[in-house]
Order: structure tokens, then sequence, then C-alpha cells
């Protein structure tokens, strides 16, 4: 058995990926979805459509009434915010919550990642909605992991206390990553092969062949969420931790400084989120 596998032992645990989830992810390859389609899509699951209404009347919408239906929530927050909305509502409820998980900073994190992947993809004229979504999934592996072995997480956690270094200390303790088992689940999800490579490949950007330009941007997304939760200067912490991913997409952190948007912004719906 692969050091991988041992997450997936269990299969009728595993979270599965519901059908709205996977017919949202299928608009990301169209370029003539429109704001119609996408409310239509969503409003066929009564669930959904009330988390979604909820999420988009927090602060980070900067909605000045109420939103109350789908076309309002359309309108104010666009084609692509609204369906990486969507997707976040559906995943809210896929993942299990084992014990010991902290709910609220899982999603902080989630939340986080996905919004500094999209910033870091726009400037680099990547795909940002797919990078929005791996964002989203990245961290998916840590719940896997700590299903299968409470302990051994809880002791990496422990340890790893600088941003980025749970890498090599979840590399040291399971011999991979989180970032792998996200991309193993993903692809037993048959999500697109791009986004699966794209979380393999964040566990070691610039050991992978051929380089993949959206799996080095999770990785500093990952920096950058980390060095946010921690309250930490990000731009020092991507320079320090992540230096030569910067140098290889061409990033320069002056760049970053101006576009990254406050943390606390990026991660302001999770409390609704977990509710």
């Amino acid at each position: 058995m692969s050091t991988i596998d041992r997450f997936f032992v269990h299969a009728n645990s595993l979270p599965a990926l519901p059908e709205v989830a996977h017919r949202l992810l299928e608009t990301f390859r169209r370029e003539d979805v429109s704001l119609v389609e996408l409310s239509e899509l969503i409003a066929q699951d009564s669930a959904l459509t009330a988390r979604v209404l909820r999420l988009a009347n927090t602060a980070r919408y900067g909605a000045r009434r109420r939103v109350a239906h789908l076309p309002d929530a359309a309108a104010l927050i666009g084609l692509n915010g609204l369906r990486g909305l969507a997707l976040t509502a559906c995943l809210v409820d896929t993942f299990p919550r084992p014990r010991g998980f902290d709910r609220q900073r899982f999603w902080r994190q989630n939340l986080a990642t996905a919004g500094y992947a999209r910033v870091v993809a726009s400037l680099l004229d990547q795909d940002a909605a797919m990078a929005e979504v791996a964002g989203l999934l990245l961290r998916s592996g840590q719940l896997l992991m700590l299903m299968a072995d409470p302990g051994s997480v809880a002791l990496v956690e422990s340890v790893a206390g600088a941003p980025d270094s749970i890498f090599s200390v979840e590399r040291e303790h399971f011999g991979c990553s989180h970032a792998e088992v996200s991309a193993e689940l993903a692809a037993r999800w048959h999500l697109p092969l791009e986004l699966v490579d794209a979380l393999f490949t964040a566990a070691n950007p610039l050991g992978a062949e051929p380089f993949s330009p959206l799996g080095a941007i999770l990785r500093l997304a990952s920096v950058l969420t980390d060095a946010g939760e921690d309250d930490l200067d990000r731009i020092d912490a991507v320079r320090l931790w992540q230096a030569p991913v910067l140098a290889k997409l061409k990033l320069t952190p002056e760049l970053l400084v101006v576009r990254l948007p406050a943390h606390e912004s990026l991660v302001a719906a999770a409390a609704e989120i977990t509710a």
C-alpha cells in the first residue's frame, strides 16, 4: 500500500462530491456560461440557495441592502464570484467533521488560499477560476489524514509552527503531504486533470516535471494563508520560504504588495459558513 493509499482504505467514509458541485465544476470549462444559467443551476437545490444567499449577505460582498434572491446575488457578486461561492457552499457539508477538527479554522484557511490563488493567478495571466477552486481543495487532504491518524496529525501540527513548514513535517511523518492526498481525492472525484496535477505539484513545485504554474501558485497561496492567519508579514513570508518559486514564476514581491487584498477580507465569510 502506498503512503497516500493509507488515507483511502475506508472508502465508505470518504466524502462524496455532490452532483450539483460536479455540475458547477463543469461550468469552469465553458466560456459561454451565463449568470442566468448559473443561477438556475443553484436554484435547483434549496439548501444550497439558502446558504449562498446567507454568504452573499456577509460583509465581504458589501451589500448595502439585504440580498433576498439569487438574481440579486448574481448581480452583486458577478459570475465568477457566484460560482466560487456556490462551490464553497457545496463543499462545506461535504467534508466530515472528525473529533478534534477546528471547522472554522479549516474554512478560514480554505477561503484565504482560494482568494490568494485567484489573485496570484490573475497577476500571471493563468486561469484564475481554476486556481480558486484548487485553493478551496488544497487542504482537504488534512481532513483525511486526521480521520486516519489523528495522533500523528496533532503531533505534526504541534511541530509545524512556521509558515509553509507543514509540507516538510508531514512528509517526514507520513511520507507524503496533504497536497498529494488532496490530489488523490480530486482524482477519485474525477475532477479535471489540470486541477489534480496542480494539487499534486503544490507539494514540490520546483521538483515537478513538467513545471506546473498552477501548482506553484497554490504553494504561494498556502504560504500567504499561513502568514495571514498568524498575523505575520505575508510578503516577508513568501520571500523567506518560497523565493525560488517567486523567481520561477517571475513574480516580484513589489507587485504582490500592490495587489494583495487584506487577509481578513478573504476569510470574512468563514464564521457564516460554519454557523
